[in-house]
């Protein structure tokens, strides 16, 4: 079996899970998602634990055991705390500032570049230390955003210029050398 799958998934307090068939709804203090689960997943809810089961060995169902365990757990996780991606900006004259619910990243264009939140997404801006946060309830959606952040201005190799995660490693290139 799954090693994740086995995993039991424990609800916190404040957290509603609604389970009707393979549709499961979660509800908490930051949102509410819903999302259908394949039919071949069955859900058992015991006390404060969800546990999630599957019908068959096959392959196709055993490869959607831990991943469904996974999703649900995000969920559960999402609503009752929520996610954040942090994003760095690197450059001389990089900076991101916040106006009204919107970010406006000024990243070397000749225009400052606005970005609007989607629904269950809020951006905090540190102007000091120039970086974004990305909050929200759902993973997907909060990682989503923050790649289409980073792909305003990739991070260069020659000079570290750029948006990037919080922690992430970008390889550095040697310019060209002179002639001797």
């Amino acid at each position: 079996m799954s090693r994740i799958g086995r995993m039991p998934i424990v609800i916190p307090s404040g957290v509603e899970i609604n389970i009707k068939g393979s549709e499961v709804t979660v509800k908490g203090p930051k949102g509410q998602m819903k999302r259908v689960f394949s039919p071949s997943i069955l859900f058992e809810k015991d006390g404060n634990q969800i546990n999630v089961k599957r019908e068959s060995d096959e392959a196709n169902v055993r490869a959607l055991h831990g991943t469904t365990r996974a999703v649900l757990n995000n969920m559960v996780v999402g609503v009752s705390t929520g996610f954040t991606k942090i994003l760095e900006v690197n450059g001389v004259g990089y900076r991101v500032e916040m106006e009204g619910d919107n970010a406006v990243l000024h990243i070397g264009y000749s225009h400052p570049v606005p970005v609007a939140p989607p629904t269950g997404i809020s951006f905090e801006v540190d102007p000091k230390t120039h970086e974004l946060k990305v909050n929200g309830y759902d993973v997907e959606v909060v990682g989503q955003v923050a790649s289409d952040i980073r792909k305003l201005r990739p991070p260069e190799p020659y000079h570290g210029k750029g948006i990037r995660y919080k922690g992430e490693i970008v390889r550095r290139k040697a310019g060209k050398s002179g002639k001797a």
